[in-house]
């Protein structure tokens, strides 16, 4: 009998490109150390496999008069995320650190869709037995019987058990321990993980169901496994969290059927994990608002506006060079800012210590904490506290010069939700005092300089 020809190329697990032999640099992305090595054997791809039919084309007036229905989780928070609910063939990937809550997750996601739309749901498990997902489901409350548990991660089997079973959403926990027949390398691996999860979508698509696929995340944050795996989903969302804390985020980077950077907000608890309604309360709960260096700044995640306390530390270096560290900011945004506010401001901190944390947890980019971030560094410095009725909003420039931000008047009005009476705001904010909601005063501001006499 002959043997099956195997043929070894070199994948780059950033773009994907392929090389006959192994370099420390991928030449097309610029990456180092991202080739991985992969076994090809001779048999036929699943394309040729598969046949030549194919179906006829469809004019884009009929798919334009195509009512787009969505399957809602009866989950406020995770509905937010996706866009309203899943995309019956919508293929979805979820990405967290280990033990942050993704199976969690899920498993309430199928238990709400099995109990509110009386669906069949499947969940696979490649990492955990039986009775370790029922005892989960047990403290979850998933007691319906249209949740079917498998511990099935053959990728031909899992197909095999949903085309008996037609389910509405089927749930892959993780893609990396899946594998197939086809491929000659062990589960994990860049070719298994690929070839893998083309399956389940080819499946998903045809068969209109809806496909999550859980992901490992690597060392640096971003989900395992070659970069096309989340070319290839139509959402990727991440949950994000520490076990310091008992907030998860669940983020949306990527979605085909709805805006990105949609965030939502879930407390861990002993039961599951529940949405939590009102994130600005949560973030301001334990605020001290007499504390020098303290400051609420208001952030926008996608279309939702979160009120969050800004703490500074200042403290005079003692041991050799002063040290900038930052907890939920850009360390490199953390120090353009401070080098405006010694340069622009006159206030001399190159000699001191400063730490900068975002509290809650919660990770934020947007420019439009900046003038946030500069008045708690001075409060701290000066040790002077800011009126605990005061927002702060504006990006700052290099020249000093406060700057208008986007969604300003969703900012406004969430502070007024939440009872602030005092906004300091760029000086180019166009919102009418009539538009003002009421008990709010706007105080525009050119620089920081004017900010500061302002505050103090």
């Amino acid at each position: 009998m002959a043997k099956k020809k195997r043929t070894i190329v070199y994948t780059c697990t950033e773009c994907g490109a392929q090389f006959p032999k192994w370099q420390g640099r991928c030449t097309e992305c610029g990456t180092w150390n991202t080739l991985v090595e992969e076994t090809y054997s001779d048999r036929k791809s699943r394309t040729q496999r598969s046949g030549s039919h194919s179906k006829p084309p469809t004019t884009v007036s009929k798919l334009q008069s195509r009512p787009l229905s969505r399957l809602s989780t009866n989950i406020g928070e995770f509905d937010r995320v996706v866009g309203g609910g899943f995309i019956p063939g919508g293929v979805v990937l979820l990405g967290g650190n280990p033990g942050i809550g993704k199976s969690t997750l899920m498993l309430q996601v199928l238990g709400e869709i099995a109990d509110v739309h009386d669906s069949q749901v499947c969940y696979f498990s490649g990492e955990e037995s039986e009775q370790q997902i029922g005892s989960r489901a047990e403290r979850l409350a998933v007691t319906s019987g249209n949740v079917l548990i498998s511990n099935e991660n053959q990728v031909e089997s899992i197909l095999s058990i949903l085309n008996d079973v037609h389910p509405a959403v089927a749930v892959v926990d993780s893609i990396q321990t899946a594998y197939t027949e086809e491929v000659d390398s062990l589960p994990g691996n860049v070719s298994q993980v690929r070839e893998s999860a083309a399956l389940l979508q080819q499946y998903a698509k045809e068969e209109h169901c809806i496909m999550v696929l859980v992901g490992h995340i690597t060392k640096a944050g971003r989900i395992a496994g070659p970069k096309m795996l989340e070319h290839l989903v139509d959402t990727v969302l991440y949950l994000e969290g520490d076990s310091y804390h008992h907030y998860r985020i669940l983020r949306a980077v990527k979605n085909r059927y709805g805006a990105t950077n949609e965030v939502g907000i879930f407390e861990m608890t002993p039961d599951g994990m529940h949405a939590v309604g009102n994130p600005s309360d949560m973030f301001l709960e334990e605020r001290n608002p007499h504390i020098p260096g303290s400051v609420v700044v208001p952030s926008m995640e996608g279309t939702r506006p979160f009120l969050v306390e800004l703490q500074a530390l200042v403290s005079r270096a003692n041991y050799g060079t002063p040290q900038k560290n930052a907890t939920g900011i850009d360390i490199r945004r953390l120090s353009m800012l401070l080098a405006v506010l010694e340069r622009r401001v006159g206030m001399q901190i190159g000699t001191h210590d400063i730490y900068v944390n975002l509290v809650g947890g919660l990770q934020v980019e947007e420019p439009a904490i900046d003038l946030g971030i500069i008045t708690a560094a001075a409060s701290s410095f000066r040790d002077i506290p800011v009126d605990s009725t005061t927002v702060v909003i504006g990006e700052v420039g290099l020249g000093g010069e406060v700057r208008a931000v986007s969604r300003i008047d969703t900012r406004i009005q969430e502070a007024a939700r939440m009872g602030f009476h005092q906004v300091i705001v760029p000086w180019h904010h166009k919102l009418g005092k009539e538009n003002t909601p009421g008990g709010i005063e706007l105080e525009p501001v050119r620089t920081v300089q004017d900010a500061f006499d302002l505050l103090w």
